[in-house]
């Protein structure tokens, strides 16, 4: 009999994570609409993830890998905090696998940064991810801090460098951290079947700044470098500037299939 896997945030990496699981894994998948396969629930109800451990036997391995949706800190509250302790509580014999997110790194000076570095985020999103961090690890979970996840379908920095809408933020000294989907997910699953309690960082083995990444993707495509502006600092993650370093989960023995993002952007053309 296979073991089972649930995958709480059927969504980008969630989808991802059930295609690769399928033939190793029975795959049970939630959503918050429900529909296509996957049951309906809101993980920020504890009545309705009660009712999801009743219509199948606990399952071996949980990975929460839902969104806030864009939300706020109510948003984040309920998916992350209050989801993490609902699936600790209804189904406490699955190992549980949280992806949290590199934001709550808040360095600003370029330095390079592990799973021992300070975290003292100030927007509360990042302090709710934190929250939600503790509990699944008090709880003997595994969590996984995702870089900014790309794909082939969803990359805002080569949509924006094809549509000549980019802008490099001053020198193009910030360093952007990325990871595959594809290689985010095959992270998580690596993760999840080692049931290893403890924090890992989920990156690509390059983090580079913009102006490597335009200058790549430059040569790559044949365009023009995009101009020189102000740093954007409303984006959705905080302005940061650090080096994320992904050899704590390098040393368990996973690589990456994309090295690096300009090595996914040459694929991106063929």
């Amino acid at each position: 009999m296979k073991p089972s896997l649930l995958i709480a945030g059927a969504g980008y990496l969630g989808s991802e994570i059930a295609a690769l699981a399928e033939s190793e894994f029975t795959v049970h998948t939630l959503t918050k609409s429900g529909g296509d396969g996957s049951h309906a629930c809101d993980l920020s109800d504890d009545a309705e993830v009660a009712r999801i451990a009743t219509l199948f036997p606990a399952p071996d391995l949980v990975i929460h890998c839902a969104s806030s949706g864009r939300g706020g800190p109510d948003a984040y509250r309920g998916v992350f905090v209050r989801g993490c302790r609902s699936l600790l509580n209804h189904f406490p014999k699955s190992h549980l696998v949280f992806t949290s997110s590199t934001s709550v790194y808040h360095q600003t000076d370029g330095s390079e940064v592990t799973e021992n570095s300070p975290t003292k985020p100030e927007r509360e999103t990042s302090q709710l991810l934190l929250e939600a961090e503790e509990i699944v690890l008090n709880r003997g979970g595994t969590v996984a801090r995702l870089a900014g996840l790309y794909g082939p379908d969803r990359s805002v920095i080569w949509r924006k460098f094809l549509a000549d809408e980019a802008v490099i933020e001053e020198d193009g000294r910030r360093i952007l951290n990325q990871i595959h989907v594809r290689d985010a997910a095959q992270a998580c699953l690596f993760l999840a079947r080692r049931k290893t309690t403890g924090l890992y960082n989920v990156s690509d083995n390059t983090p580079l700044s913009q102006m490597e990444t335009f200058q790549g993707l430059a040569e790559i495509l044949g365009k023009a470098l995009p101009p020189c502006g102000e740093k954007n600092t409303s984006r959705k993650r905080a302005w940061t500037h650090k080096s994320v370093l992904n050899s704590k989960l390098t040393s368990l023995g996973w690589q990456p299939d994309y090295p690096s993002f300009l090595d996914a952007a040459r694929e991106f053309t063929s």
